[in-house]
């Protein structure tokens, strides 16, 4: 069997022995987010990328080798395992190799063949493979045929023998690894996928327009086309097929399997291959080469979801400041929702400032009452429907206000999910869905991160095809990106929500609820190590979890840091050599440039830890994500009837995709800067150059209002703007 961690150090390029603590670690119970920030001289430094590829991996692998002991087992069984054989299931490192050999000898339904050999023809087929194995000529196939016609076991004529046989080989053939895989590959290489719209859809009447007389090259074909292919084809819009030159697949075929240089025989060959190609190994290659591009784009789509989810939760906060809250409406009126520094829902009004005089005059008073009372700083506004009036009115009412806070525009993606939840009707059992909606506004702008991980990451809306990728895939890996950007943040530990400790290392959910009702009943945390007095929160929790919690104005300042408390005592070692107290040493970051770090490397801790050590001591408790901006629509422009060719806005990226990026501009519909125009160089990946809630300058390209399309260009100096 393999090596696996010999393999594995081969395929990532990483010395044995990183491969060996890092799973070591992972086996006791080690998270990602911590092996990676805490355990860096284990593992050689690896990120978290290197070490979630390894788990992935060795995952994969440790299925094939369970795989493999199961195929061996059942191969012996049947009598039929050969050294080489055995050495070929060893040594393979792909499932679908691994299949391919199986396949001869997996048991199976009642085949032409199985019946061929039911009726005594495996001694002709056996036969006929000697005559062309020996390249035999002058063989007298009919006559050898004929000694097997017998109408008892259904071989009624020569034409039967002949076809039994030729079932036989056919079987035989068609399970040859080395032509399933050659086959496969060709495909691959040189097969090219074709789509049609079906007749009954007129041109024009289909999202799928696109695809409606389409080829592209199975080896080049973008994820985004594929998804959408299959989509149109399973809602029977339009058909796709995988061509290529058979042609050349059977006469490659025949090359390698037709030796003889008789006419009569090779002529059966040929015949026998057709039918292994055309009716045993064709569509079922095809099949495998669809279900392959298939995965690889939903592994394309899933990295580019999870990239925006990334940067959407990596935010900039504005600040836990005094917020208001807003979500926006028309007939029914916008609700508002106080909300304090903490992110504490205060009170709730509704204003209708799109009806009467009157009430317009009402919601003026009523919004800048709210604000004066409890001294607003920010103000959020939902950018669904009535969004931008909302945000203009407000806008307005509050310039004549002392001290104006800023009014942002603020993505609802997913809010209406929070608040129908679970987790909101438990926070907010007596409150309308619509208030709950603006509470949750009001916090994604005080910080967005702490109020996403509430909402199931597919309802916020940064993906594409995000109901067409395998699911488990997309959950993993989006549950691993929010784990990701939590713990790289880090948690106020007497303010988190018990879905965003939920996601902190070595921490569940049970346990989650046990930090909250402790809090809830004992009060704030004053020190981490009080943790291990929680319920369930024992010792090798608090070394996963301890270093990504913070506490404010705790007892020992170090508790505020990335500092994990298993290194305070390197911390005390530098203070006393500072000859400061171990509480002030946060507060004397240029003598800790100058400590010679070396002097305190151990048997555990080396320089990158102490690296990372001296680093958050000279910033204690800063936030890494970065500072807060936003975009500054245009007042005359709200609507895509304002919106001219040539114009140029601001605006701010709401998804990005393999194709381009989505950009709001404050007209109720998302511009698209395809990928040709994102740059005025050659651009591969749309993610090296935009980011999801990116502000940027886009130039109006083209506007199609019967189709509610908006192309836009970041390519500003390409050509001349007005507005």
């Amino acid at each position: 069997m393999l090596d696996v961690r010999q393999v594995l150090a081969e395929e990532l390029t990483l010395p044995k022995w990183q491969i060996d603590n890092a799973l070591k670690l992972f086996s006791e119970g080690g998270t990602v987010p911590f092996v990676s920030r805490y355990r860096k001289e284990q593992t050689g430094g690896m990120d978290e990328v290197q070490l979630r590829t390894l788990l992935e991996r060795h995952g994969y692998l440790a299925e094939l080798e369970d795989r493999k002991a199961v195929i061996l087992e059942s191969i012996e069984e049947q009598g039929e395992l050969t050294d080489d054989l055995r050495a070929r299931i060893e040594a393979t490192r792909q499932k679908a190799e691994l299949e391919d050999l199986y396949l001869p000898y997996r048991p199976k339904r009642r085949t032409r063949g199985t019946a061929a050999r039911e009726r005594g023809l495996e001694p002709l087929a056996a036969w006929i493979r000697t005559q062309n194995e020996r390249g035999t000529r002058g063989v007298d196939l009919d006559g050898e045929a004929a000694r097997y016609v017998n109408g008892e076991r259904d071989v009624a004529t020569l034409r039967d023998a002949l076809q039994g046989a030729s079932d036989i080989l056919a079987e035989e053939v068609a399970e040859t690894a080395a032509y399933r895989a050659w086959i496969r590959d060709y495909m691959l290489e040189r097969g090219v996928f074709i789509s049609k719209i079906k007749r009954k859809h007129a041109k024009g009447t289909t999202q799928f327009e696109t695809y409606r007389d389409f080829r592209a090259p199975v080896k080049q074909i973008a994820a985004h086309q594929m998804l959408a292919l299959r989509r149109g084809e399973s809602e029977g819009v339009l058909t796709l097929k995988l061509i290529f030159d058979e042609e050349h697949v059977l006469g490659t075929l025949a090359r390698r399997e037709i030796r003889t240089g008789d006419t009569a025989l090779s002529a059966f060959l040929t015949a026998m291959l057709a039918d292994a190609f055309g009716r045993l190994m064709k569509n079922a290659l095809a099949g495998d080469v669809r279900a392959q591009k298939k995965h690889e784009a939903d592994a394309a789509s899933v990295e580019t979801f999870a990239s925006n989810l990334r940067e959407l939760l990596l935010a900039a906060p504005a600040g836990m400041r005094p917020t208001l809250g807003i979500d926006p409406g028309y007939r029914t009126g916008c609700k508002l929702a106080v909300l304090d520094e903490t992110g504490r829902f205060i009170e709730h009004a509704t204003i209708f400032p799109f009806e009467s005089e009157r009430q317009q005059r009402d919601a003026s008073s009523a919004l800048r009452t709210l604000v004066a009372r409890h001294d607003i700083e920010l103000v959020a506004v939902g950018n669904g429907t009535a969004g931008r009036e909302t945000e203009q009115f407000a806008t307005k009412v509050l310039q004549e206000t002392e001290d104006s806070p800023a009014c942002v525009l603020v993505s609802e993606a997913g809010a209406s999910v929070y608040s129908a939840s679970e987790v909101a009707i438990a926070e907010f059992p007596d409150l309308d869905v619509t208030v709950r909606g603006a509470i949750s506004i009001g916090r994604r702008l005080q910080d967005p991160l702490a109020e996403l991980v509430k909402i199931d990451p597919k309802s916020i809306g940064v993906g594409q095809y995000q109901h067409d990728v395998d699911q488990s895939m997309l959950k993993q890996k989006l549950d691993e990106t929010v784990e990701s950007c939590v713990n790289f943040v880090g948690v106020d530990l007497n303010m988190a929500s018990r879905e965003l400790l939920g996601f902190v290392a070595g921490i569940t959910a049970s346990v989650a609820e046990n930090i909250v009702a402790h809090r809830n009943d004992r009060g704030a945390f004053a020190r981490r190590k009080d943790l291990l007095d929680v319920s369930r929160f024992g010792p090798k929790t608090f070394e996963q979890a301890a270093g990504f919690l913070r506490i404010r104005g705790g007892d020992n300042p170090l508790d505020q840091t990335g500092v994990h408390p298993e290194s305070y005592p390197v911390v005390e070692r530098m203070a006393r050599d500072l000859g400061v107290a171990p509480e002030d040493i946060t507060g004397v970051p240029e003598r800790l440039k100058r400590l010679d770090l070396k002097r305190y490397t151990t048997g555990g801790t080396g320089l990158p830890t102490l690296q990372d050590i001296v680093s958050e001591l000279e910033k204690p408790g800063r936030d890494p994500r970065e500072a807060f901006r936003y975009a500054h629509f245009r007042k005359d422009v709200t609507s895509v009837s304002d919106l001219e060719e040539g114009m140029v806005l601001e605006g701010v990226v709401t998804n990005v995709t393999n194709f381009g990026a989505f950009v709001d501009m404050g007209v109720k519909r998302d511009g698209l800067v395809h990928i040709s125009q994102l740059a005025d160089r050659f651009v591969k990946d749309p993610t090296q150059v935009v980011k999801v809630g990116q502000v940027v300058t886009v130039r109006v390209a083209k506007i199609d209002e019967k189709l509610n399309r908006i192309s836009l260009s970041m390519r500003l100096q390409e050509e001349g703007s007005n507005g």
